[in-house]
């Protein structure tokens, strides 16, 4: 029962902390004259993932690296197969030409780097920060792209703020709004605390609860705690494809994974170093890399992930868990 209480307030705190933060962040950034596309690309973009990030580096400083590299990985697989799956079942989810011939290609990319480096060395500051210098680059050169984009085909990146902004329409940018400049900071460092404290909890009860069930940490981290910073991105592709804005739901998915690998491994390497599991390493990371290249294929062949495909998805993921799993 504490285990469960744990994990259920650890869960609820990343999730609303997650959001006052980025909606403070956002209205700081407004009020000080920021571009909205600029905000859109780095504070929405980035802070849709503020769960996945305190949570690994959370679980990287308490001596966790399962949990840590286990919610990257496991939350990359979960994006594909289980959230993309459900959107798809909802309606077909179109693909935009920029997000597939680009974005997608940096997705399968960085996912068989992040299993590469894995394997050859350990994840220090060094693999830090060339993750840390590949994910800066990248935003630089999506903001070039977005400007001079003429019509709706938009990359991966804006896809993922835009699809944040349909599940939460505060975060729409350009618009003025009362209250002070102390108030959206206010409101920012409340979500701050509310997201690291989330974290602590989170962390805490994955690692009480593989110790109380006796099964790895990795298994917890590639599971359950995936699946619970994995809400966002599940509120917001569903959302989208309610809202059929379903080439949003693509990019928000592909946008996330590439977040996650380079942001969020990058700054847990960076700030927690350690080896990656082994057993990530020789069948999970491979699995992310399959999942990535299943998707660019279903969304080559027809630029839309059709019902039966997400049905095919959403039986993949089950598969996966099955297999993991112990019985």
């Amino acid at each position: 029962m504490i285990v469960a209480a744990l994990l259920i307030f650890g869960l609820v705190l990343l999730v609303v902390g997650g959001e006052l933060l980025v909606r403070g962040a956002v209205q700081v950034a407004s009020r000080l004259g920021v571009s909205p596309l600029i905000i859109g690309l780095t504070l929405v973009g980035f802070g849709t993932s503020t769960p996945e990030l305190v949570t690994s580096v959370q679980a990287g400083l308490s001596g966790s690296p399962g949990i840590a590299y286990g919610n990257i990985v496991g939350s990359n697989i979960a994006n594909i197969f289980l959230i993309l799956g459900l959107a798809a079942l909802i309606t077909p989810i179109l693909v935009s030409a920029n997000a597939l011939k680009r974005d997608s290609a940096v997705m399968v990319g960085v996912a068989v780097l992040f299993t590469c480096l894995a394997w050859a060395m350990p994840f220090g500051v060094a693999v830090g920060a060339v993750f840390i210098g590949l994910l800066a680059a990248y935003i630089l050169f999506a903001i070039w792209q977005e400007r001079r984009v003429v019509g709706t085909d938009h990359g991966a990146v804006f896809d993922k703020s835009a699809a944040a902004q349909i599940a939460d329409p505060a975060l729409e940018q350009g618009q003025t709004r009362p209250g002070s400049l102390i108030l959206s900071l206010a409101i920012a460092i409340a979500g701050l605390v509310a997201v690291i404290i989330g974290g602590k909890f989170l962390v805490d009860g994955a690692v009480q609860l593989a110790r109380g069930i006796g099964i790895s940490e990795t298994i917890i981290g590639l599971t359950i705690v995936a699946l619970g910073t994995s809400l966002p991105e599940l509120v917001t592709s569903v959302m989208a494809a309610l809202r059929k804005e379903t080439d949003m739901a693509f990019g928000n998915i592909v946008g996330s994974n590439i977040y996650n690998i380079l942001g969020i491994g990058g700054v847990t390497a960076l700030i927690a170093p350690s080896n990656v599991p082994e057993q990530i390493i020789g069948f999970d990371s491979l699995v992310m890399i399959g999942a990535s290249a299943i998707l660019v294929f279903m969304a080559a062949s027809h630029l839309q992930i059709r019902r039966v495909e997400g049905g095919v998805l959403l039986a993949g993921y089950i598969g996966y868990v099955a297999w993991i799993w112990p019985i």
